[in-house]
């Protein structure tokens, strides 16, 4: 119930019927009720918002990483963001409610700077992930100074392991991946050039077992 608090002319604070009075800097005001929200999302909605969840949780655990690695095809965005929209738009599979990531089309690093050759990762003791690849430098822009980006992804915990001390000239690179040791687990292999200016586009490297 509203009250008058300045006689007949004043002005009235909470509710009449449909009417809610108040004072904002000293003013009188007076606004209807707002009706109650009747909005029902659709399923292409629903289906969307199920889509930005999935990717978002997907992504969090190397934002930091996506943040350098995407900065070239962040236009007016961060890396995280550019990362996002292309995951969202090319690597999501299957139908509402049952979408899921697809993981050989997921990319970790987006660049123009030239890929490796033929890569492979193994499990060895120690439950380090073991990364081969032809040295190819010479072609374009590649380098054998270039530095190595090496990454595992653990689905079922969404985690990521990412480093890697090792160049394209080194022909190898190990991933320390204890945390995960039992597990299936995603991997991509990617180079940036040692002045960090140049990026390549990451290569889906296969499922592993971690040892």
């Amino acid at each position: 119930m509203g009250t008058i608090s300045k006689g007949i002319l004043g002005g009235f604070s909470g509710k009449v019927g449909t009417v809610i009075g108040g004072t904002w800097k000293g003013i009188d005001y007076m606004r209807s009720q707002s009706g109650k929200r009747t909005f029902i999302a659709s399923p292409a909605q629903l289906a969307q918002q199920m889509k930005f969840a999935l990717v978002m949780k997907f992504l969090q655990p190397m934002a930091a990483l996506l943040d350098f690695t995407f900065r070239d095809f962040a236009v007016k965005m961060t890396g995280m963001n550019s990362a996002f929209a292309y995951t969202i738009k090319n690597a999501v599979t299957g139908s509402y409610p049952a979408f899921a990531i697809a993981y050989p089309q997921v990319l970790v690093s987006r660049g123009d700077l030239p890929n490796v050759l033929g890569p492979s990762v193994v499990s060895g003791a120690g439950s380090t992930l073991t990364f081969s690849w032809t040295d190819n430098s010479g072609v374009g822009s590649a380098a054998n100074t270039d530095e190595a980006l090496l990454v595992a992804y653990y689905p079922a915990m969404q985690q990521a392991i990412y480093g890697g001390n090792a160049t394209r000239g080194s022909l190898t690179g190990d991933l320390n991946c204890s945390t995960f040791a039992g597990q299936v687990v995603e991997t991509y292999i990617s180079f940036a050039a040692v002045n960090g200016r140049n990026m390549a586009t990451s290569i889906y490297t296969g499922q592993v077992t971690v040892s």
